[in-house]
């Protein structure tokens, strides 16, 4: 079942003791398209603190549900390694945080999540596990984590070989895997300004100095796809139709 990530923000977050703020924004990994964090605005609890989340300590998205509870601690959430928000996340970074929660590091492995086909639900094990030098060294090659904001990605235009084609507005993603299946695409008013479905597969490159998405499609399979309708929260469904074919 997929769900829409613009249809999150703003969420209210809850960890097994108490309120921890609200979604702002989802951290995705733009090489294997899957969501790595919910980046959560604490707000007065932490001063306005953003922390990262990992789909490891969620259960689940229900279709006709927000977030379910965070299985954390506020402590746990609290002491978690911060961030600086005007700065990429490093794997260095990542490194630090995945030791601290003690979860499977997901670039350790052929998978979306390493070993794995969806992320480790459950509380972290104690005591926390270390890694190996030789996983160490490995995982540290490049700062480099290919995650990007889906926030700021929103609002791209997106290109064809030939010529602009509208932007981006959404993105469909998994709800157990917390793949991204989709990017949900309005046409400009030359292209009728409907909304369609593009797979990440069609997805050539993205120029983030150009805020540009590159598409390998033709502009006469733009005009052929179907038109794409957001399923309503609560209502039955929740799978795209409509992506644009090849």
């Amino acid at each position: 079942m997929l769900r829409s990530i613009k249809q999150l923000y703003e969420e209210k977050l809850r960890a097994s003791d108490g309120d921890i703020g609200h979604v702002k924004d989802f951290y995705f990994d733009d090489q294997k398209w899957v969501i790595r964090y919910v980046v959560v605005d604490t707000g007065k609890w932490q001063l306005d603190r953003l922390v990262l989340i990992s789909p490891h300590a969620f259960d689940s998205l229900d279709q006709n549900r927000g977030f379910p509870l965070v299985n954390l601690t506020r402590q746990q959430i609290e002491n978690s390694p911060p961030i600086e928000s005007h700065k990429p996340v490093s794997r260095q970074y990542e490194e630090e945080y995945y030791r601290y929660y003690g979860w499977p590091s997901y670039w350790m492995g052929g998978g979306i999540w390493g070993m794995n086909t969806f992320p480790v639900v459950g509380p972290p094990p104690y005591p926390l596990p270390s890694e190996t030098a030789d996983e160490r060294d490995s995982a540290g090659k490049g700062d480099d984590s290919h995650l990007r904001s889906a926030s700021a990605v929103t609002g791209y235009h997106l290109r064809t070989s030939e010529e602009t084609i509208g932007h981006v507005t959404d993105f469909m993603m998994d709800n157990k895997s917390w793949a991204i299946c989709h990017l949900v695409v309005e046409t400009g008013t030359w292209f009728s300004g409907k909304e369609i479905v593009i797979s990440p597969s069609h997805i050539h490159r993205i120029s983030y100095e150009d805020s540009m998405v590159f598409v390998n499609l033709t502009k006469e399979a733009i005009l052929q796809a179907p038109e794409f309708h957001l399923p309503t929260r609560g209502g039955t469904g929740g799978q795209a139709t409509g992506e644009a074919p090849d």
